[in-house]
């Protein structure tokens, strides 16, 4: 139990502290730490169940994108607010910099799996937000077309 309350807490202070060095709004803090932290979690949990970090990266970002178009409708805020500093628990630093030193010290083989798995990640956390933008798109077009028939259907019925 402490183990989760350290991993949630963590990601909520990486989350919140990069909100605040790109100036977001006070009021969007919590909300961009929570993001983060939700994020974080989703990932930890999938690492913890023994998926690979590129299935956990994916899940954390389907997590943080969630949370972040949730938050934006509450606070009337865009999302990339809440995204962008949400994001960043995920990002595969630590791997990338190690593929690099590896790279700098002359173990290749080393250096080009750790390439590999950090491009992997990333991209599956770019897919994640690619494909909750797409679901939030098809539900806010659904809701729009769901609202055009019913106004349709009440002026006929005048």
């Amino acid at each position: 139990m402490a183990s989760i309350l350290t991993q949630f807490s963590f990601s909520f202070l990486a989350a919140a502290a990069y909100a605040i060095i790109t100036n977001v709004p006070r009021r969007s803090l919590i909300a961009c730490g929570i993001s983060g932290a939700s994020g974080w979690m989703f990932y930890w949990f999938a690492i913890q169940l023994g998926a690979n970090a590129a299935l956990g990266s994916l899940l954390g970002a389907l997590s943080v994108a969630a949370v972040s178009f949730v938050c934006s409708r509450k606070l009337k805020l865009p999302v990339t607010i809440f995204n962008i500093p949400g994001m960043v628990p995920l990002v595969p630093g630590g791997l990338a910099y190690q593929a690099v030193r590896n790279l700098v010290i002359g173990n290749y083989e080393t250096a080009i799996a750790s390439m590999v798995q950090a491009i992997m990640i990333a991209g599956a956390i770019a897919l994640g937000l690619v494909l909750s933008e797409v679901l939030n798109h098809n539900i806010r077009n659904f809701r729009e077309k769901r609202d055009v028939v019913s106004l349709i259907r009440k002026k006929e019925e005048n």
